[in-house]
């Protein structure tokens, strides 16, 4: 991104706000990507290989909104966050260990973290809308895929129960 657009946008908004932000998301990603991958290599339980799979769906997909966000971030002068250790601090949203492994309970967190995602999102959408509409395209398409992954996680969460009620 030219330097001129970069100043551009500096007089629309706190472009070091927006980094910060960034980088919190930046840090959820990652933190949501190994969550997703890890917790689908140890699921056990009903409907486990087609879970699986999607759940390696859903990891690479965090994986991909983290590609986005680091280019953003580099395009605005910025820098991505560039510890580990650091994505713990900055996170906002909670990612867990998957020390329970049955599905259901796996589900669970990442329906929660997928939550707290779905509001992350909103507010860089808010917070750029009208005034930094690369940014907002962005966040606009991530929010979108944070809210499939929602539905899909609600849906199997749901088709779960109905087989156990089925079942009694």
């Amino acid at each position: 991104m030219g330097k001129e657009n970069v100043e551009i946008i500096r007089q629309l908004l706190d472009v070091d706000k927006l980094l910060e932000m960034l980088n919190v998301a930046l840090s959820e990603e990652w933190l949501a990507y190994y969550q997703y991958w890890v917790g689908a290599r140890l699921i056990e339980g009903p409907m486990r290989p087609s879970v699986e799979k999607e759940l390696l769906t859903h990891a690479n997909e965090e994986l991909e909104h983290a590609n986005m966000l680091i280019e953003r971030i580099i395009q605005l002068d910025g820098t991505p966050v560039l510890s580990p250790e650091d994505w713990f601090k900055l996170a906002r949203c909670q990612y867990l260990p998957p020390t329970d492994e049955y599905i259901v309970a796996v589900l669970k967190q990442n329906l929660s973290s997928e939550r707290c995602a779905i509001d992350r999102y909103k507010e860089i959408a808010d917070y750029t809308f009208g005034k930094d509409h690369t940014t907002y395209k962005i966040a606009s398409q991530i929010l979108e895929e944070e809210l499939e992954h929602e539905q899909d996680i609600e849906d199997w969460l749901t088709d779960i129960n109905q087989m156990k009620n089925h079942r009694d």
